[in-house]
């Protein structure tokens, strides 16, 4: 098993840049964000990116179960050999993208992490297929909270805001100053909670449909949406005229104006042909 060679850091391995890390180690923002998971001792947490284990030993005695997964083998090693002694803790060294959450939780489960910002959006969205944890608290780019909550119309709503507010209502619960990290971030960071609705805009059988047709009308955010059906979809005007009537939508109106709702019609009207 690899070892990693102590460095000045505190004796932890270096921060890689490959995997984009940023260790938080402000105390308070670290309570806060185990706070935020409301935890009652009874759950199974699943942490995303332990890193050198500053939120981890704040969860370990608010979880029945802990599964942290690190993809840096060094510091799985030092997680390791911490919490040997505590069996409700699990380390498991994996890709959280090649992960089944869901397998690994075994049950119902929160959610955390502190997210690497050069793939926050695929964690997120790989954190929303079914079954989705029963919360989820994130530490993510500011700019990517602002995102995440966005109103339609307005110049930060996207494929993000859509894709993640149709399956769970998103806040931002705080921000957090470079200061805090250990090797500071260029960007403000914040927190985000999200909790999944109990209405979710389409089935889970037509998720990735939904998904995939958001990110390609965005795609063509500027376009009116019967620009956007004649070239996502290979409609004719008046086909993407009936799709669009059937889903209640203005021709005219762009991508960035629509609610998750309205996407979800327009998904379920083009299902119906």
């Amino acid at each position: 098993m690899s070892r990693a060679r102590p460095t000045r850091d505190g004796g932890y391995p270096r921060a890689r840049k490959r995997f984009g890390q940023h260790f938080l180690r402000d105390r308070s923002a670290l309570e806060r964000i185990a706070g935020a998971l409301d935890l009652g001792g009874t759950e199974t947490v699943l942490e995303i990116g332990p890193g050198r284990g500053a939120l981890t030993d704040l969860l370990v005695d608010r979880a029945r179960r802990l599964v942290a997964i690190e993809l840096d083998r060094d510091l799985a090693a030092l997680l390791r050999e911490r919490y040997a002694t505590r069996p409700n803790v699990r380390i498991v060294e994996a890709d959280v993208l090649e992960t089944d959450l869901g397998a690994l939780a075994d049950g119902p489960y929160a959610l955390v992490g502190n997210v690497p910002y050069y793939i926050t959006t695929p964690i997120l969205f790989h954190a929303l297929r079914p079954p989705r944890p029963s919360r989820a608290v994130y530490l993510v780019q500011l700019e990517v909270a602002q995102r995440v909550v966005a109103a339609p119309g307005s110049k930060e709503y996207g494929a993000l805001s859509v894709n993640v507010q149709g399956f769970a209502r998103a806040e931002v619960l705080f921000r957090v100053p470079p200061g805090a990290f250990s090797p500071p971030p260029q960007v403000d960071s914040a927190v985000i909670r999200l909790v999944p609705r109990d209405d979710p805009v389409v089935p889970a059988d037509v998720e990735e449909r939904y998904r995939a047709f958001v990110i390609a009308a965005f795609g063509l955010r500027r376009k009116q949406m019967r620009r956007v059906l004649r070239t996502v979809a290979s409609l004719s005007v008046e086909e993407a005229d009936a799709v669009l009537a059937a889903s209640r939508v203005d021709p005219e109106a762009r991508p960035e104006t629509l609610s998750p709702e309205d996407f979800a019609r327009v998904v379920a009207a083009l299902r119906a042909r």
